[in-house]
This record gives structure tokens, sequence and C-alpha cells, in this order.
């Protein structure tokens, strides 16, 4: 690559091989993370690299034209860009959708079409900050183009950055204040956007991981160290290689020192970043004694020459790969990587360079932005076309299910007419009943595995529930809302999932009934650790919860129920003393209930499968035996542990256990009366939920009589 080096932007240039060695070294960081974590666990901090050089050399090419010319030419500016970055980006997006249709399951087809259609148009980083709040989505495969997020990050900066600088150029007058006054700009952008950054990551990881706000620091820090270049900074040579040389190492260390489960940005991006800066600054001034001759070095610059397209490769394959073969072990990962070098070559030779390098397309800028235009459109439009192919499929109504009466009237019917019957074709006592045996085919399945996820509880609602955070609380209300009885349900998504059964009975018998469920956030009164990392706001919002329910809602019946958690601090492998510590917490708070004179009613936490059901479903319609679990394993997984202790002895506790009628043999089948049981690997599709309702109405009638 070719930047501006002299102090009064001439355009006399020279080509900077360390900066090609560190896109190599980012790239590298990247693939292998990703090709086994273990390898690399900071290997995504690569991405990190990538923002600093970009920010260095845009900025850099930016001012050398301001400082020539006086101006800055946007057509030009937008139109190398186009030519340099959308025509490849179209090639592989319009491919993942051939993979995806090739060999990715029927279930992720729809969203896989949206993804591409996010990522042409740069926006899927935002896309996949909503998704991250998602709790839903939280076993969902990684889509096929999931590694665009960060060259949107890319794109919303270029948009913005060029208008910046003139901005604060025209501020700056004359050159020399100029200059300062882009430092000081640049300061304003960088110092919130990494404070925010640490806040965001401590506070909200998910969203912070994705969107733009939490990584302008990192484009505008390679900003800062291109202005400190044409301002002619100059670095005695021994402490320019010293710099230089400590700048790589924290670089390479981060591969391995950043952690996954850790927040991030935040402060862990200080280590890639700041290194690559020192880098970029000392690599140069350092001559032979940096570690410009190494990261110069032939065979590195040709990794780094073909760093964006092995970057646009390389992660569809292995999730292709992924669902083909299943989960690929490390080496496997590696030859997977290895082998998206072929494309990336082929797309680099006859896509990338011809036409960056086009010199119609240089003499030309607004037929750079056509092509940019064409390329974006045509992905646009493949995965709009592909989402065609996806439209939901027809199903079938529900069966009735007839509600056990409380005083002696009929049964309540809640549903329609037809349909399949779901967990109604067990018996009574369903244990070992071969009607709930795994069987190879069935002649329809309810909910269509393509659209099993969507076959959930209502979605958290904004205005109560999970949709609040901190001190709020507000229950959604469902039922009669004069009933006479009322029933609380608290929780996370494992007691939400029982709400379909829930209404019915609440509607069929007069019950006002009250839901307090956030995402990965138990009812307990201590702090818990859901993937690795504190659940922020949860504890707090619980003892919102329970002061509510005591001093407010003084239910008759309080429903709770969660899937698996730790205490934080308790190690990731401590699965006895995980336990012990949630049973002591959950007891504790489901006494200070029952002390106000609410019964307690603990649901067992639902059995876990190893594979996704709605994928392993769609996979294997005509062996679905190849998607039933262990009835032990499926058993063991899960919150059910500590429920069981927690309740053990308690009087005003209750514990209800339908796992007989959602795993009635061994091993666990997929699919029951016509009804997929689940839509990911642990939470019951409404549809089955529903189907449960005559037992759930059973038990709890007995509590409350």
């Amino acid at each position: 690559m070719r930047l501006p080096i002299t102090p009064e932007g001439s355009a006399r240039s020279a080509f900077r091989g360390d900066i090609e060695g560190l896109r190599a070294l980012a790239v590298v960081m990247v693939l292998v993370g990703h090709a086994g974590r273990d390898l690399a666990p900071g290997g995504f901090a690569g991405v990190d690299v990538f923002f600093v050089i970009s920010g260095f050399l845009i900025t850099g090419l930016l001012v050398a034209e301001l400082e020539r010319t006086g101006r800055i030419g946007l057509t030009g500016f937008y139109a190398r860009r186009a030519k340099r970055l959308l025509p490849a980006a179209a090639v592989v997006l319009v491919a993942s959708l051939l993979l995806t249709w090739l060999l990715l399951p029927r279930t992720r087809w729809a969203d896989t079409a949206w993804d591409v259609v996010a990522s042409a148009a740069y926006g899927l980083n935002w896309r996949l900050a909503v998704q991250s709040t998602d709790y839903w989505a939280a076993d969902a495969a990684p889509s096929i183009v999931q590694h665009f997020w960060s060259l949107g990050v890319e794109e919303q900066f270029y948009l913005v950055w060029p208008v910046l600088l003139l901005g604060l150029a025209v501020l700056g007058g004359r050159r020399r204040l100029r200059r300062g006054a882009l430092m000081i700009g640049f300061a304003l952008v960088a110092l919130p956007s990494f404070a925010w950054s640490v806040h965001e990551s401590q506070t909200d990881p998910g969203p912070a991981y994705f969107v733009t706000t939490t990584r302008l620091w990192e484009l505008a820090l390679g900003g800062a160290v291109a202005i400190a270049g044409t301002r002619g900074l100059r670095l005695p040579r021994a402490l320019a290689a010293a710099l230089a040389w400590a700048g790589l190492a924290m670089v390479a260390a981060s591969a391995f020192l950043v952690a996954p489960d850790r927040a991030f940005p935040g402060y862990q991006a200080l280590l890639p970043t700041v290194g690559t800066a020192a880098v970029i600054a000392g690599a140069q001034a350092a001559g032979r004694a940096g570690p410009a001759s190494v990261l110069g070095w032939r065979p590195i610059r040709a990794v780094g020459a073909v760093s964006y397209s092995l970057y646009l490769w390389h992660w569809p394959l292995l999730v292709a790969a992924d669902a083909r073969f299943g989960e690929l072990s490390a080496p496997a990962g590696l030859g997977v990587v290895a082998l998206s070098a072929v494309p990336a070559v082929l797309t680099y030779r006859f896509v990338e360079n011809p036409i960056r390098m086009s010199q119609a397309l240089r003499r030309e800028p607004g037929a750079a932005l056509r092509v940019g235009a064409l390329c974006t459109g045509a992905a646009v439009a493949a995965g709009l076309l592909f989402q065609l192919t996806v439209w939901p499929p027809r199903q079938a109504p529900p069966s009735p299910v007839a509600l056990p009466p409380i005083d002696g009237t009929a049964p309540v019917a809640t549903t329609t007419p037809s349909g399949p019957p779901g967990a109604t074709v067990l018996a009574k006592k369903p244990l070992g009943d071969r009607a709930g045996a795994a069987v190879d085919r069935v002649s329809s399945i309810t909910p269509d595995p393509s659209i099993a996820k969507k076959d959930g509880p209502e979605q958290w609602v904004p205005a109560c529930g999970a949709g609040q955070r901190g001190d709020q609380a507000f229950p959604c209300k469902y039922g009669d809302p004069y009933g006479t009885t009322t029933v609380a349900l608290a929780g996370d998504s494992h007691a939400n999932q029982w709400l379909p059964a829930l209404k019915l009975i609440a509607e069929a018998e007069g019950w006002r009934l009250l839901t307090y469920t956030r995402s990965a956030c138990p009812f307990i009164g201590i702090e818990v650790a859901w993937r690795e990392r504190p659940e922020p706001g949860c504890r707090d919002w619980n003892r919102v919860v329970q002061q509510q329910l005591i001093e407010v809602d003084k239910p008759d019946l309080l429903l709770v129920s969660n899937t698996f958690y730790r205490p934080f601090g308790v190690a990731q492998d401590d699965t006895d003393e995980a336990n012990r510590g949630m049973a002591e917490g959950l007891r504790a708070t489901w006494q200070a209930v029952t002390a106000a004179g609410t019964t307690v009613a603990v649901l067992r936490d639902s059995p876990y499968l190893e594979r996704n059901a709605p994928e392993c479903v769609a996979a294997n319609r005509r062996k679905l035996t190849r998607c039933a679990t262990d009835r032990e394993s499926a058993l063991s997984t899960g919150g059910g542990v500590a429920q069981e202790s927690a309740a053990a002895g308690q009087r005003d506790i209750h514990l209800i256990d339908l796992n007989d009628a959602i795993c009635p043999t061994d091993p666990c089948a997929a699919v029951i009366g016509g009804v997929l049981i689940y839509r990911d690997t642990s939470h019951l599709t409404a549809t089955y939920a529903s189907s449960l309702a005559p037992r759930l109405r059973e038990r709890l009638a007995r509590l409350l009589n």
C-alpha cells in the first residue's frame, strides 16, 4: 500500500510493507481463532487490528489530499472505497447463499437471507446487536455471513469520517491550526467512544461487541497516528524500534491473552489496538532495527495482500463444513481455513484486483460508484429472492385441549378442533408410554421445523417483564383482570416457556395471571453468571420483583422455573458447587415469598437435548430417531438438580415435574403426537407446551384447593 509520508502531504508516497504484514498477522489471528477457539482464544482481536489500520490509512490519505488541494473529493473517495470493497463482498454473499441452499438446514435459510441483505447494506452489525439481546437466539447457530459485522462498522466509519475531517479543517482554518483541530476532534470522538465501550461491554456485552459506537475510538486511534505523522513527528531510532517491537508483541499476545468470556471491547481492546498503533508509529522510523523487515517479508506481505478476500471466504466455508460434518475439531477447522485460500486467491486475482486497478474506473469515479451500486444491488436482490424460497409452510392448527374442571363442570376446550394432539396422546402416567417413543417417521410435524423457533410464547413485551432494566418491575397481565385467584410466574425463559399453557388455564378458569420473566435471569437474590459472565441488572431486578410480589400483588400461587446458572465467582467446571450455591439462593428467595403467605410451585426445568431439535428434524425427516437424546443425560442437565434440592423439605414450596410427559421413554423423542417438542435445544414449542395444559392444570388445582 502507498501512503503519504511527507509532513506537508506531498504526492510522494512510499510502500509500507510493515502495514501489509500487520494485515497478515491480523487475518491469521482471526482465521486461527475461528478454526479452533483453544488455538487462539483471543484471535477475534485481529479485527481490532484491522480497525486501527483502516483508521490510519483512510485518515492519512484524506489529510494528504486536504493538505495538497485544500479540499476532499467525496465522490472520488467513495468511488475508491466502492471498487475496493463491494465487488468481492458481493461475490462472497451470493456464494454464501449458494452454500446455504446446498449444505445448511432449511431452518437457517430465512435468517441467512435477511443477514445477506443486511450485510450487503453494511448494517449487519446493528442487526446482530439486536439479536444478541434476544435470549431465544442464544442457542442459534452463527450466521454464515456473521463476519460481515466488522465490514459494516468500517463502512459506516467511511461514510462519516471524510465529512468530519472537512468540518474540522474548516474550523481549524490555517494549516497548523488545522492539524491541531483534527487532533482535538479525534480526541472528542475517541474518548467518549472508549468510555462508552467500557461501560457497555460491562453492562450490555452483547450489543457492545457489535455496535459502531463502541468501536469508533479504535479507528480514531489509527487516525491520530496518521495526523501525528503528517505533523512531522520523528522518534529516535532506538526508541522507535523499542516501540514497534513492543507493539508487535502486544498484538501477538492479544491472540492468547484477550479472554472471550470477559467484557469486550472495553479495556481488553487496548492490548491489540495500542499495540497496532505502536507498530505503525515506530516501525518505519526504526528501519532495520524494527520489525518492518519481518513484517515486510514477501510471503507475509502476500498473505496481507489477500487478507480481505481471506477474511471474506474463511467464515462461510467454516459454517458450511460445520453444518455438513458436525462440529469441527481444531485440525479440521485449520484445514477448512487453509482451503479458503483457494477462493480467496481467485477472488483477489480475478475480481478484487482487476476492478481496483482499473484505469477506466480510476478516471471516472461515477462509473466506479455505479459498479459498487450494482454489486450491492445484486447481493440485496439475491438475498430477497432467496427469502422467497423459505415462505412459511401452511400448518394444521393444534387440536383441542380439554382442561380438567375445578368444580365438576364439563372440561373446557381451549383451541381449535383439528390438528396434532401433542402430549394429549400420552397416558395419564406417561412414563414408558410407547406413544411417546422415538420413531423414524411421522405423517406431519407441527410446527414445521423451518418456523419452529418462532413458535414460542409472546416475545418479550417492552412495557413489562423482560423489557425492563434496573429497578423497574411491571408484570405482564393475562386472564381475568378481576379474577379472585391470582397466579404469578417469575424466572427466566425456561419459566416463560410455560406461558402458552398458563394462558389457556387462566382464561378457562378465570384466574388473574401476572408474569415477571426476564431472559437469562432466574428468580434468585444472588448474582449469577450466564454464559460465563454476570447478567447485568438481574439481581436488582429480582429484588424489585420480590418486593412487588410480597407487598403489592400478593398472589395465591407463585410459579417459578429456571435453567442452570452458576453463582458468580464459582468456577465454570465446578457443577456441584454451582448447584449447591444455586439451591441455597433459590430457597432463600422462595422462602421470603412463602413467609408472606404465598404458596410457591417450582416447575422443574425441562430436559436438554444434545442437538438443536428443529435443525436435526429438518435434516432427518425420514430418520427422526437420529434426533433422540439419552434420557439420563437430558434430565441431568439444566436447572432441575438445584431446583429439587432447594424445594426439598419445604412445607410451602412444591415441585411440579412434567418431564415424564416431555420425555416419557429412553431415548427422548423429538416429536410426540405429531408435535415438535422443542424450538431449540431446551425451550418447548408453544404448541407442545399448550398440549401440556391439562396436566399442568391438574397439578395447580391440587395446590390451590
